[in-house]
């Protein structure tokens, strides 16, 4: 009488056994590999910080800041949350605020909107919804605000075409499309410009 080891060993032995076993690994490799390229699934937390974009990076909390060639402060920029679209190099922004300072020992001009979008490749940010920049002039302070804004990171230039208005302590200013100069601190206002002046006291 045989033994069982004996026993499987002859059954093992036999060619239509073989080829089932065969057959039988390659079906569970196959399985395998099949369900490695299923994604894995998706974790609810991580959507919900990835956001409804599904952008392809971003920042939450983020700051960026750049100097000039002298070491002195250019630019400070921050937001709440900067998606990174690798498509166009482009980057989106919620409720963005930016600190830009022209030449040394001048007040910076502070920027801020409700959204914004970076266009990497030709470094303009642009501006949109409640945008506002607050701008000192000597010893008082003029606050601009706009619909939207474009801000030429390469020429130092903050420009738009949608109507404008300026206030500060002695008036209101409203026009429609400006262009200024962030070095030289001009504001050229484009056309339809009213004005309302207080004298002083």
């Amino acid at each position: 009488m045989s033994s069982p080891l004996e026993s499987l060993r002859q059954v093992s032995e036999r060619p239509l056994v073989r080829a089932l076993a065969v057959m039988a690994l390659v079906a569970v490799a196959l399985f395998l590999l099949w369900r490695s390229d299923e994604p894995p699934a998706p974790d609810p937390e991580a959507a919900a910080l990835r956001g409804p974009t599904e952008p392809d990076g971003f920042v939450v909390d983020g700051t960026y800041t750049a100097y000039d060639q002298n070491g002195n402060l250019e630019v400070r920029f921050s937001s709440p949350r900067i998606e990174q679209f690798e498509e166009g190099n482009m980057a989106t922004m919620v409720s963005p605020t930016a600190r830009i300072r022209g030449e040394p020992g001048t007040e910076p001009w502070t920027i801020s909107a409700d959204n914004g979008s970076l266009l990497q490749n030709e470094n303009l940010l642009y501006l949109t919804d409640n945008v506002r920049i607050i701008r000192p002039i000597g010893d008082r302070e003029a606050t601009l605000t706009t619909s939207k804004l474009t801000l030429d990171n390469d020429q130092n230039i903050i420009y738009t075409d949608a109507p404008v208005e300026i206030t500060d302590r002695i008036g209101v200013t409203r026009a429609t499309g400006m262009k200024a100069w962030i070095n030289e601190r001009i504001l050229e206002l484009n056309s339809d410009v009213e004005g309302r002046y207080e004298t002083v006291q």
